[in-house]
């Protein structure tokens, strides 16, 4: 599995602590918001030219660590 720390940092003063990718000022948040919109990873590079195809993937790997230490409560299906 990739360790995503190389890839990712949380920093307070850049983008307010939120996690970015390092060396930039890109949140993962928007990686993930860009693919969760359907967003192929080619797209994604051509819009943030400074992102390499091992930050999105250093972002997926994130995202599922954090899913995994959270226990999200959902509603009862109807």
């Amino acid at each position: 599995m990739m360790n995503w720390q190389n890839h990712i940092l949380v920093d307070p003063a850049i983008c307010h602590g939120k996690a970015c990718i390092k060396g930039t000022r890109i949140p993962v948040a928007v990686i993930l918001d860009n693919l969760a919109a359907g967003e192929g990873i080619p797209a994604i590079l051509r819009s943030y030219p400074t992102l390499q195809a091992d930050d999105i993937q250093a972002a997926l790997t994130y995202a599922a660590e954090l899913a995994r230490e959270r226990i999200v409560v959902l509603p009862d299906a109807a």
